[in-house]
């Protein structure tokens, strides 16, 4: 694992750190399609391609480039998939990162607008290519923002963990579903993080789903009952011991690789949870992991909500004290 201390301003952007999703979004922006299938096809860890998905999927303006590469291979599953996140996306901008009642109508109607075209190109790839991580994935988040259920949530998801048992994407979604402001319970999202933690490989990110869920949990408490009460449930000696349990086993284990696209997100999760109950010296290894790499989640949960912001104070500390 490499280790170092950052040297400056955190970079988010995951095409700005990592180069071959820089020369991803660089082909989608020439409006080379060749370019950039040889670009997932360099990438067959399913994690790997699941943020390089998005980063196409964040591009604006390109939605016609993609409908382009659909229309000239209507069979090609990569071309449909990236279609179908950029229509995820722009539905999801539409509906905004607002609680439900917060939405207006028309902005839900807009948004699941998106998400019904999404699914119309992800059923078919998925019946025509049922071992196709990207669209089962993806799928997962329409069944979420359609309201579909948790049953049906659940029922893509395993029909993603068939073939890719340990898709860290994937799970994060489920695990959202799991959370109560989507209609599941505290009991049900901890108890899927807790057994996704345990039964992935050594040095996975899966680990990370413990933080993930302490920090949902932590987030509601805020917006409730007020930040004193959020941060004593972190820093109950409980959730402390699962986020150190889990950490070893995940992005701190020796197995772990240092250059696997979500190792920033995993680290960022462990590290915002420590920081938040106020155990800055046990985030420090976390951010030596990280140096100036970052992911916005789950840092907008924490304070001011900048993200950068919190995410540069917090570092700061944590290096001092750890």
């Amino acid at each position: 694992m490499s280790v170092h201390l950052p040297p400056g301003r955190p970079v988010f952007e995951p095409a700005d750190r990592i180069p071959a999703l820089g020369a991803l979004r660089e082909a989608v922006r020439r409006r080379d399609w060749d370019a950039v299938s040889a670009a997932f096809a360099a990438h067959p860890d399913e994690d790997d391609r699941a943020l390089a998905c998005r980063v196409v999927a964040d591009i604006p303006d390109y939605q016609g480039f993609l409908r382009q590469a659909v229309d000239r291979d209507p069979h090609d599953p990569l071309a449909r998939s990236l279609l179908a996140d950029r229509l995820i996306q722009a539905g999801w901008a539409r509906r905004t990162g607002h609680r439900a009642q917060y939405v207006s109508q028309q902005q839900f109607e807009d948004f699941h607008a998106h998400l019904r075209r999404a699914e119309i190109l992800l059923i078919d790839v998925c019946a025509e290519h049922p071992r196709y991580a990207l669209a089962w994935y993806l799928r997962v988040i329409t069944s979420r923002g359609l309201q579909l259920g948790l049953e049906e949530t659940r029922r893509r998801y395993e029909r993603l963990a068939e073939h890719h048992p340990h898709h860290y994407s994937g799970r994060q979604q489920l695990l959202q579903q799991l959370c109560p402001k989507w209609g599941g319970t505290w009991e049900a999202a901890h108890g899927f993080a807790a057994e996704c933690a345990k039964a992935s490989p050594p040095g996975s990110p899966n680990g990370a789903l413990i933080a993930v869920a302490q920090m949902e949990q932590y987030l509601e408490l805020r917006e409730k009952e007020g930040d004193r009460v959020a941060e004593t449930y972190l820093r109950a000696a409980p959730a402390r011991q699962a986020l150190v349990d889990a950490a070893a086993h995940s992005v701190l284990h020796p197995a772990a690789r240092a250059e696997a696209y979500q190792s920033v997100n995993a680290h960022s999760a462990f590290a915002a949870a420590h920081c938040a109950a106020g155990r800055h010296a046990e985030a420090a290894p976390h951010f030596r992991a990280l140096g100036d790499r970052a992911s916005e989640f789950p840092w907008g949960y924490i304070g001011t909500a900048d993200h950068e912001a919190e995410f540069a104070r917090h570092r700061k500390t944590a290096l001092a004290k750890g």
